[in-house]
């Protein structure tokens, strides 16, 4: 199969809805709202009129969803965590988190669960290697590095409220 085909179709009043059929000949669409939202639709393979899924996304949902497709992080070059028993994660806190303005070394995270925080997301602005001294904010996404438990554990102390 070459290169997948997308086809658009102007919704007056509602956006643009866009037509995937993947190598299975199952059809996939999107209907971009105006709004900013999005539908996706999964229609089924006996009977490619029929919906079998229509799901309603916020636009930080589209986001989330666009990068667990399609990473920007990811790279052929990097470094594949899973096949180690490592994975990185993404945790965010919440405004109302009992870490808001708070050192990163009062979570004691690597003694408490062995897993690394490797940077901080903050607005439009990363820290890449946090020192214990760094204050946390609500808002923060901070990517993780560990086992999968490890990460679960860091996830719960970090949702602390």
């Amino acid at each position: 199969m070459g290169t997948p085909r997308v086809s658009s179709t102007p919704l007056p009043g509602i956006g643009v809805r866009y037509d995937l059929t993947t190598r299975e000949q199952r059809v996939l669409s999107v209907v971009a709202h105006r709004d900013g939202e999005r539908t996706l639709n999964a229609y089924r393979s006996d009977d490619p009129d029929a919906c079998a899924l229509s799901v309603r996304l916020t636009t930080a949902e589209t986001a989330a969803l666009v990068d667990a497709l399609l990473p920007e992080h990811h790279s052929p070059n990097l470094l594949s965590t899973t096949e180690l028993g490592l994975v990185a994660e993404r945790i965010q806190l919440s405004a109302l988190s009992y870490w808001n303005g708070r050192v990163l070394g009062e979570t004691r995270m690597r003694t408490e669960t062995g897993v690394s925080i490797v940077a901080v997301l903050r607005r439009a602005e990363a820290v890449p290697s946090p020192t214990p001294d760094f204050r946390l904010a609500g808002g923060d996404t901070l990517i993780v590095i560990g086992t999968r438990e490890g990460v679960e554990s860091a996830a719960a102390i970090l949702g602390r409220e």
